[in-house]
């Protein structure tokens, strides 16, 4: 059989891109390969489960874009497919005055990009929404929320299988060739013919886009972000959700804590170098995964530009009272006692060859290819809308 279109990757991305497909494409067949045994196996089910608002992002890219749109098709998503999810909202923290003037250009991006009811708060009102936060101002965001991404996948995965189009587990893309217009897809197992080949593979992105002969101007760099959980005699002292301001620098929001929709409430990630694309654990370390990202330039330059905030976050990563030291300028009461471990999740992070950080949702397109190179939060938030991205540049590049 020669399918239509055929997606690599069961990911939020990956499914929500072969979801679109399959209602802008009436009557394709549509194949999805997976590598894993299960859907959401990493990325998408190792994040710490937030619908994002949109408020942090370039005005115009695809991150504020996506994220808007994507928030609002997957809350209503979740509605007609009885997904569990919650609007518990969230405020974005200014600890000191110094921090105040990032605050309010934060708030200004957020009017920008259209964020429905955010608002400035003063300490007072900050401690009524989060009556154990520390804060001199805050923005409220009331329309993010919590959500159960692997749920989502699952629903998505259900229909796709419902509708014919079949997700195959165990079949890790090994390479991808043409002949003669049609596309042989190489896994472990057997190849596999299509007409169009979508790769959203997350941390092996830019493997699987070598393997189909493109070069692209960007390297995967795996960080691990590192998590603690609260104590039940803890959890009453969150609400919803509670952010610093992010690092204008750095593409990480900072340790902060996120309610979790199944329960609980969630502390941090900081965010460590991982010597693994999939090294869940401080002791993961694969030799190629590692040279992969060593031997590349830009390594070294980012290295170099952001060593000292390097050591503080492998500090935090060894150091629970660094880690803690954190939490307490957000929640001053937290002690030592409330926290308890949980399992890390690991971020791709794309790096260009001068060292700096892919700060946006990244697609190399062919005449039957696209490539998914760098989606990084908020693409689960935003997954729909990939979905709908990529049917866009579907309709263009391969002339459909």
């Amino acid at each position: 059989m020669v399918y239509d279109f055929t997606v690599a990757g069961a990911g939020i991305v990956g499914l929500s891109t072969a979801y679109k497909l399959s209602r802008a494409f009436k009557g394709s067949s549509i194949l999805v390969l997976e590598k894993e045994n299960n859907v959401a196996a990493h990325q998408t089910g190792h994040n710490s489960g937030v619908i994002h608002s949109g408020i942090y992002y370039q005005p115009g890219s695809y991150k504020a874009r996506n994220c808007v749109e994507g928030r609002l098709q997957i809350v209503e998503f979740c509605k007609e497919n009885g997904i569990n999810h919650e609007i518990c909202g969230k405020v974005i923290v200014a600890a000191n005055e110094e921090e105040i003037p990032r605050l309010l250009n934060l708030y200004k991006r957020g009017l920008e990009n259209n964020i429905e009811g955010i608002r400035l708060t003063d300490g007072k009102e900050l401690r009524e929404i989060e009556p154990h936060a520390s804060g001199v101002r805050a923005i409220h965001v009331p329309c993010a929320g919590i959500i159960d991404f692997p749920a989502v996948c699952a629903k998505l995965s259900e229909k796709l299988t419902a509708a014919l189009h079949p997700v195959l587990f165990n079949q890790p893309v090994e390479s991808v060739h043409q002949t003669n217009g049609i596309l042989s897809i190489k896994t472990k197992k057997e190849t596999f013919k299509t007409r169009h080949f979508i790769n959203c593979t997350g941390l092996h992105s830019d493997r699987v886009a070598r393997s189909a002969g493109i070069k692209p101007n960007i390297k995967i760099v795996p960080f691990r972000g590192e998590y603690y959980e609260l104590t039940k005699e803890a959890e009453h002292k969150v609400k919803g959700l509670i952010y610093p301001l992010p690092n204008p620098d750095f593409p990480f929001l900072g340790v902060h804590f996120t309610k979790m929709v199944r329960g609980g409430v969630e502390c941090g990630p900081n965010a460590v170098f991982a010597f693994k694309r999939e090294g869940y654990k401080k002791t993961s370390f694969d030799f190629t995964d590692t040279i992969d990202s060593t031997d590349y330039p830009g390594f070294w330059i980012m290295a170099g530009k952001h060593w000292k905030m390097g050591l503080e976050e492998m500090y935090r990563s060894f150091s629970k009272a660094g880690f803690l030291k954190n939490l307490q300028k957000l929640i001053p009461s937290i002690e030592m006692g409330h926290l308890k471990e949980s399992p890390s999740g690991v971020r791709a992070m794309a790096l260009l060859p001068n060292g700096e950080i892919l700060d946006d949702f990244y697609f190399e397109t062919t005449e039957r290819e696209i490539h998914v190179l760098n989606a990084p939060s908020p693409a689960a938030t935003a997954g729909l809308a990939i979905g709908d991205e990529i049917v866009k540049k579907a309709k263009n590049s391969f002339a459909l």
